[in-house]
């Protein structure tokens, strides 16, 4: 059944292959289910709350990638956007944690309507690939700043 579903061989693999990179991605993936609650906490929000909807979310999120887009890729919230909601948005601006989250509500709408109509594709089409390696560079160097400041390495 699987075999015929996600056409396994004609993707040149098998159910055991696929059972060990599913583990693997598992196992590569599960320090967001513990790291983005306790980051969101600092927000306000209820940290038992925030893991209970970071597993639905990836649950639901990695089952509608391989169900749906058969396609393999396992889906979590993003830590360089949870940290710029919670450092930044909350932190800094001096947002609610309330406000926020109908902010990133709102954007998740507009992305949406972006996509659906192929405009979100032309505008990254304009982006220099350099400048798309720049910003994923500059996201990783802002997660070990806050990872830094939070071991108290760095003030």
């Amino acid at each position: 059944m699987l075999e015929s579903y996600f056409k396994l061989k004609e993707h040149g693999t098998n159910v055991r292959t696929e059972v060990i990179a599913g583990i693997t991605t598992f196992l590569t993936m599960a320090y967001i289910i513990f790291v983005n609650p306790q980051i969101l906490a600092t927000t306000g929000m209820d940290q038992s709350a925030v893991f209970v909807a970071t597993c639905l979310a990836a649950a639901l999120g990695s089952a509608i990638m391989a169900l749906y887009a058969n396609w393999p890729i396992a889906m979590a919230p993003g830590m360089g956007l949870n940290a710029f909601f919670a450092f930044t948005v909350v932190g800094a601006l001096g947002f609610t944690w309330q406000q926020a989250l109908g902010a990133v509500f709102i954007s998740g709408c507009i992305f949406l309507i972006l996509t659906v109509t192929g405009v979100r594709r032309w505008l990254v089409a304009g982006i220099p690939h350099s400048m798309r390696s720049a910003v994923a560079a500059g996201i990783g160097m802002f997660l070990g700043i806050i990872a830094l400041k939070n071991a108290e390495i760095v003030v």
